[in-house]
């Protein structure tokens, strides 16, 4: 699994004209799943979002976690952060998990991450066409892959 995480003082997902989503202060967390991903990747990835400490106290240190400060968390699903660029000029998307297990995966993730943080986390809707906004707060950005935990 592979999470793009960006603090965010606003982000939104828009599906045919219409807002699926909204959050204030928080993550939008961009997910990944690949054929090889199992439910100790979802454990072991919800859990460090769930602790990340990438708010800043009241000296401006990133020292505070999304339950410290009452962030939301928006999930959205992105297949293509697990493009290979390797051969040629058109990614390639083999290493991403079909929709048959792409989907049951995601939404194990998405009940996970409700169960660590404690509150609903939000979402976009698997395969459809969403038009993402976020007024990225820092900028922080980072990555994670849970197959690169060393």
């Amino acid at each position: 699994m592979r999470a793009v995480i960006q603090r965010v003082t606003h982000a939104s997902v828009i599906i045919q004209a219409r807002v699926k989503s909204e959050i204030g202060r928080g993550l939008l967390v961009l997910l990944g799943v690949e054929e090889a991903d199992t439910t100790d990747d979802i454990d072991w990835l919800s859990g460090k979002i769930a602790r990340l400490r990438v708010f800043n106290d009241k000296d401006g240190v990133m020292n505070y976690s999304l339950e410290e400060v009452g962030g939301d968390v928006l999930v959205i699903s992105q297949f293509t952060l697990f493009a290979s660029t390797k051969k040629g000029n058109r990614p390639s998307y083999i290493r991403a998990a079909r929709p048959e297990i792409a989907v049951p995966l995601y939404e194990q993730f998405v009940a996970r991450l409700t169960q660590d943080i404690g509150r609903p986390v939000l979402t976009g809707e698997f395969g459809a066409d969403m038009q993402v906004t976020l007024t990225n707060d820092g900028p922080v950005t980072i990555l994670i892959d849970s197959k690169a935990r060393e």
